[in-house]
């Protein structure tokens, strides 16, 4: 079975690894009550995994136009070759989506985006709380949905491991 590149591999792992710990980074630093040293640090570092998945978005996008992925199994329903491609296009708007909308949502705040503490990003309009309560549940949201979308995509690839033993999850193992 046709494998995907090691560049393709390593694209999806590093953003699958910052996208969940980005997401629990998230759910963990917003119950944290006040302000406090640890929140800040927690709140940059979500920060900051963020603009790490947004680059490296844009890196996959043009790898994966350059480079053709293995073709769906054969033997595999056309139903699930649709809804896998429906959910792999859903997944690349999210890695795009999440990360500009929490960008737009700590602006909307009145706080800059210092990437790594070093690079301060663009302001592109000033805070307000009518666009910070704007942009909160818009970013909340593309979040719950992206989480959703994740889960789907991972139990579709056990399903194909352990159950149709078909060898479509290990196209995408190093």
């Amino acid at each position: 079975m046709e494998r995907y590149t090691k560049t393709a591999m390593l694209l999806h792992w590093l953003v699958a690894i910052l996208i969940i710990a980005a997401f629990l980074l998230g759910l963990t630093m917003v119950d944290i009550k006040g302000i406090t040293p640890t929140k800040l640090k927690y709140y940059s570092w979500h920060k900051w995994m963020g603009v790490t998945v947004l680059f490296l978005a844009v890196a996959r996008a043009l790898w994966r136009a350059k480079h053709t992925p293995p073709p769906h199994p054969a033997n595999a329903p056309a139903w699930q070759n649709k809804a896998a491609d429906v959910v792999h296009y859903l997944l690349y708007f999210f890695i795009f989506a999440v990360p500009i909308s929490g960008y737009l949502y700590t602006l909307a705040a009145g706080v800059p985006v210092v990437y790594l503490g070093v690079w301060q990003m663009p302001v592109l309009f000033e805070g307000t709380p009518e666009l910070k309560a704007f942009f909160k549940p818009i970013h909340y949201w593309l979040n719950m949905s992206m989480a959703l979308f994740v889960i789907a995509h991972a139990g579709a690839a056990l399903k194909h491991h352990f159950i149709d033993r078909d060898g479509v999850l290990k196209r995408m193992l190093p």
